[in-house]
């Protein structure tokens, strides 16, 4: 092992190899603090090349590789499990060029660490949009958002990454690279293997750069927090939303009362918009990128807004409503809902699930799976919110007092069973957007036919035949 190391440090610089417990040790813990792992070193490769050789280094010497990214996901899916032979954390932080913006082809090619919101940002510059947008798009890298295929707040309407994303260089098992950065939007030749790789959560290659989509920037925007009877008419007013409004829907997101009140209780200056206490809320974006000469600030969409809300509040699906009138308060609403995740950090340790069902049976499976867990743990409290418009819910579980929820969390695999056996049952899915990780890879295999499993087995052993590539995640 020290001659691996000798190796790795002349490939990327003495500096950028860390083998100090202390300095390696923000690379060994995942973000919620619930994994924590092992490594030879941590080496920070500075280009592809670099990649490829410290990928090969390490398959020569029969150690592991966990690629990480900006470290926030939340299934410990770049965190290292104790490969006998060691592991080696490949961190890809400083691949951050943006290597191309093709404003005709509306394409961005960027390497795999740069953070969300610099191409984000990069994208607006030139009048252009990335869509996808996360809680975590400050420190998210591009490289985690394509392995473990994020979602976001904007699928409904833009997709999720892999709708995102044209091409992909990838660094194989045995160090070879390989370049399919086409930025086509039509390729028939062959098996599109970039999809293999989007998604695998660096077990079959470790993604180095992206040809990405963009789109024209929108003009106006129209945002408002809307008080719901429940989950069951929060899915009717979208539905009646997008029929009014088409594609200006880009975002409608359910917020449950026990999710904003963590909210309100742990980030600072955070206030409910609504009087009340509601159970239930939805956050709508409506954008369009033809707002009219005289009308950039997006009022006619406010009125569009304003209009659909009035007759639905008749209607009995809509309770109240706040639409914000300015860009400071509909960041502040949107602040409501990025803080979750940071809320519940500071609260403790959850059980969560990222599920995802049709969005015709959301209101059944909120309905049903809170009456099962409340029979089965009087006094579990249930933070749900995600993105109703694609059928993704965070339902997350843990009782307030911190005994209590102790003797709460070892009963995980009871209270996974109930969520995930119903999700089964309206053929959903056990992970949505935050992939399976060491979190979920074991449930998976209850819900997984065995023909599915044997395919995936099939393709991690043609793609990486010593099982080196992040061991211990997805199967």
């Amino acid at each position: 092992m020290d001659d691996l190391k000798k190796a790795l440090a002349a490939i990327v610089g003495g500096p950028q190899l860390l083998t100090d417990e202390a300095d390696m040790a923000p690379f060994l813990t995942d973000w919620r603090g619930r994994y924590r792992g092992d490594a030879l070193c941590v080496v920070r490769p500075a280009c592809t090349d670099e990649v490829a050789r410290v990928v090969a280094a390490c398959a020569e010497a029969g150690v592991a590789i966990v690629a990480q990214g900006g470290n926030t996901g939340l299934c410990g899916g770049a965190t290292p499990v104790g490969y006998p032979r060691g592991e080696v954390v490949v961190s890809l932080v400083r691949l951050t060029t943006i290597r191309a913006i093709d404003l005709d082809n509306n394409t961005i090619t960027v390497e795999a660490g740069c953070p969300l919101q610099s191409v984000q940002e990069a994208a607006a510059a030139q009048g252009r949009l990335f869509p996808l947008s996360i809680a975590s798009e400050g420190s998210a890298t591009i490289g985690g958002n394509l392995s473990t295929n994020a979602g976001g707040v904007q699928v409904l309407r833009y997709g999720n990454m892999r709708d995102l994303t044209l091409g992909l260089e990838v660094v194989l098992a045995d160090g070879r690279i390989w370049n399919g950065l086409r930025a086509l939007r039509k390729n028939n030749t062959g098996y599109d293997l970039k999809h293999l790789f989007i998604g695998a959560e660096g077990t079959l290659g470790l993604i180095t750069a992206a040809v990405l989509k963009l789109f024209p920037l929108p003009r106006g925007y129209a945002t408002a927090w809307v008080a719901v009877r429940d989950p069951a008419a929060a899915v009717s007013l979208l539905s009646r939303l997008r029929s009014r409004c088409g594609e200006r829907v880009s975002a409608f997101e359910i917020i449950g009362r026990s999710a904003l009140e963590l909210v309100k209780k742990h980030i600072p200056n955070a206030r409910d918009p609504l009087a009340g206490t509601h159970p239930w809320q939805v956050l709508i974006e409506l954008s369009d990128m033809l707002a009219g000469e005289d009308d950039v600030t997006g009022a006619g969409l406010r009125g569009m807004l304003e209009s659909i809300l009035a007759t639905e509040t008749e209607s009995g699906l809509v309770e109240d409503a706040a639409i914000a009138q300015s860009g400071a308060q509909a960041k502040a609403l949107w602040g409501l809902r990025e803080d979750i995740a940071e809320a519940q950090k500071i609260e403790g340790i959850s059980i969560k699930h990222d599920i995802a069902v049709p969005v015709s049976a959301i209101g059944e499976f909120i309905a049903r799976a809170d009456a099962a867990l409340n029979s089965r743990f009087p006094g579990v409290r249930i933070v749900c919110f995600g993105h109703i418009g694609d059928g993704n819910l965070h339902y997350n579980l843990s009782k307030p007092a911190a005994q209590d929820n102790a003797d709460f969390l070892a009963q995980e695999e009871n209270a996974n069973r109930i969520v995930n056996d119903l999700v089964h049952e309206l053929s959903g899915s056990i992970s949505a957007e935050h992939g399976l990780g060491q979190l979920k890879r074991v449930e998976n295999r209850r819900y997984k036919s065995e023909v599915e499993l044997e395919m995936m087995r099939l393709v991690k052993q043609g793609l990486d035949p010593k099982g080196l590539l992040n061991p211990g995640k997805v199967l």
